[in-house]
């Protein structure tokens, strides 16, 4: 078996040397695999995220414990673990957690390959140099630099109080390891961004969840245990613009497709707070109580100004239920 990543390698030129290195880096980037997932067509992610989703792991235990980026197994009912030399490797999704965004997968035969040790992402500056490594060895991974350390608001009801932002950007980031001077493990690849260049060019950034979020929920993730309380979710994709909170789109059967909220509503208070940026939205949203207790919205809808009250729902509770081996 082959990587689905051939034919797609990154820029010779971005790739990393080992040169200078404090660190074995081909063993380094043995411990990333690729991952691919296969999620049943009716699943409720299936229409966002695709019944496909190829992206990365990375081994962070001797016993088969294979770190990711959550979205990639979402509802998976088959996961595939490839290694650097072609070798595919059944895997069992273990659990995936909506606050931090990570997800973990067991690997069902003996994966043969050194666990990256966790490292502390608290400790990386501005412009210290780092890898960002998808399955596939040299080929697919990218040498950069930190270029900034920043809260990050998703528009799918998502937010980190501090993410890592990187370029050059992979071209196959979701679930590759973030790499830091010592080799440790430091982050995991979630988004690439586009970031404005002086010129008025745009070049793509990478966004990645610091791995210090990990070891808190270590072995409740690994043992399928909900990591987090789960919060109150509304269904909403929204964006912000700098002054205002705008709804994007809702999801198909969510709380607030119920309430009749569609595309260009705008957010302007939860619970009589008024609400600045979609953090702040997220913010004020989730302080009402837990999943279930009802949000109180002031929108505005072109000329018109209105209440709604709608009760939120748990997100875990829309997604297919994990099969078990």
């Amino acid at each position: 078996m082959t990587s689905p990543f051939d034919g797609f390698e990154v820029e010779r030129q971005l790739r990393p040397s080992a040169q200078g290195l404090a660190f074995d880096l081909d063993q380094t980037l043995s411990s990333v695999v690729v991952l691919h997932a296969r999620v049943p067509a009716d699943a409720f992610t299936a229409e966002t995220l695709g019944p496909e989703r190829l992206g990365n792991g990375i081994v962070i235990g001797n016993n088969g414990l294979v770190l990711t980026i959550g979205y990639l197994i979402t509802e998976a009912d088959d996961v595939t673990l490839i290694t650097n030399e072609g070798r595919g490797v059944p895997g069992h999704v273990l659990g995936y957690d909506a606050v931090t965004g990570f997800g973990l997968v067991h690997a069902l035969e003996p994966l043969d390959l050194p666990a990256l040790s966790l490292g502390d992402s608290r400790h990386l500056e501005r412009d210290d140099p780092i890898i960002v490594a998808g399955g596939g060895g040299r080929a697919h991974a990218v040498a950069g630099r930190v270029i900034a350390r920043a809260p990050f608001a998703g528009y799918w009801e998502y937010l980190l109080d501090e993410a890592l932002f990187t370029a050059p950007g992979h071209p196959h980031w979701s679930g590759a390891a973030l790499i830091g001077p010592s080799g440790a493990l430091v982050g995991v690849g979630s988004l690439q961004m586009n970031q404005e260049a002086p010129g008025g060019q745009t070049r793509p950034i990478n966004m990645c969840v610091p791995i210090e979020l990990l070891p808190p929920i270590l072995d409740d993730l690994s043992k399928g245990r909900p990591a987090h309380p789960p919060r109150p979710w509304l269904g909403l994709l929204s964006h912000d613009t700098g002054s205002n909170v705008v709804v994007m789109d809702v999801s198909n059967g969510g709380p607030a497709a119920r309430a009749e909220l569609r595309a260009g509503d705008i957010i302007l208070a939860v619970a009589g707070q008024p609400v600045s940026s979609l953090a702040d939205f997220y913010a004020k949203l989730w302080s009402l109580g837990p999943a279930g207790v009802v949000a109180p919205l002031r929108l505005r809808r072109e000329r018109d100004v209105f209440d709604v009250e709608i009760r939120t729902i748990d997100r875990a509770s829309r997604l297919r239920k994990r099969r078990y081996n």
